[in-house]
């Protein structure tokens, strides 16, 4: 309908609306979890306002949770005065709970890391605990402020994509952790700490896939078609294409499989037609017929 905001708001108090506070609050504990028992006692900086917190507390004293609530508040504003409303109450809640919970954990467990002497342990448990909190809190439509809200204000006047924007802007400070410091071994843990949280991130939002994209081309299309479907029960699609050199017209055949069926595929493409031309991708995800359903991913 026309004016009609693509993003629905949850019913107050509905179930919906409870998972999402529920995903958030478990989402801000295990954040809070990783930089108060693995990050911050190892002087890791994995970027964002927890890194510049982090930075501070050790050179300065200040409390991280709170330092990071004061930077935090203002970005949020000018956020939504330069980009408009993106960030709604969710957001809020998730940036103000892990200022909270950092600030509680780190007042009742103290500042001993809880692996002593083992900082690479440590980035890699602590990038996994945020990495889950963080993809808990996209879950429930939220973020938890900070490097993100200054990307987009960046790209804003740049037009740079914003996944680059992220990365520039959370290098920056890691490189910033060596001149606090003056040890070349904070940042580059800290790059581990930044690689974990990444693949974690993408795994708890969309899970393990060893899927298989094809593209295959090849004159003897229709006897592919029907191995695909008689043989593995599979579906596909035509795609209508252009050969560069001679500008003749090319079927391209486009199909999903598990890595089982690939090498089935393979063996059927071969007997076919051994001069075939085949692509084979992985798959990040798969959503459709024969997949998990757009609709219980939505759903999650």
């Amino acid at each position: 309908m026309p004016g009609t905001s693509f993003f629905q708001k949850e019913k107050l108090f509905s179930a919906k609306w409870f998972k999402s506070y529920l995903l958030i609050a478990v989402g801000t504990f295990l954040v809070a979890v990783g930089y108060v028992l693995f990050i911050s006692p190892n002087k890791i900086v994995p970027g964002g306002i927890y890194g510049i917190a982090i930075m501070l507390h050790h050179l300065l004293g200040t409390p991280i949770g709170l330092t990071a609530l004061a930077f935090n508040i203002p970005l949020t504003l000018i956020g939504i005065k330069l980009l408009g409303p993106k960030f709604g109450a969710k957001t809020v809640v998730a940036f103000v709970l892990t200022s909270i919970y950092v600030d509680a954990l780190s007042y009742f467990y103290g500042s001993a890391p809880l692996v002593p002497g083992e900082t690479l342990v440590s980035c890699i448990f602590g990038g996994l605990f945020i990495g889950i909190g963080v993809a808990f809190t996209f879950k429930a439509k939220a973020t938890s402020g900070g490097s993100d809200v200054i990307a987009m204000i960046l790209q804003k006047y740049t037009r740079l994509p914003l996944g680059q924007l992220m990365m520039m802007v959370d290098s920056a400070i890691v490189l910033l952790s060596y001149v606090a410091f003056g040890d070349w071994r904070i940042p580059l843990f800290s790059w581990i700490t930044i690689f974990v949280l990444g693949r974690v991130i993408d795994t708890a939002m969309h899970g393990f896939s060893y899927d298989k994209t094809l593209f295959i081309i090849s004159e003897k299309h229709e006897q592919i078609r029907d191995s695909i479907i008689g043989d593995l029960k599979r579906g596909g699609t035509f795609l209508h294409g252009e050969g560069m050199y001679k500008h003749d017209a090319k079927q391209i055949i486009f199909t999903v499989v598990n890595p089982r069926e690939l090498y089935m595929l393979e063996e059927y493409v071969h007997r076919i037609d051994p001069e075939a031309f085949i692509a084979v991708l992985d798959a990040y995800e798969i959503l459709g017929k024969g997949f998990k359903s757009l609709s219980e991913k939505v759903k999650d």
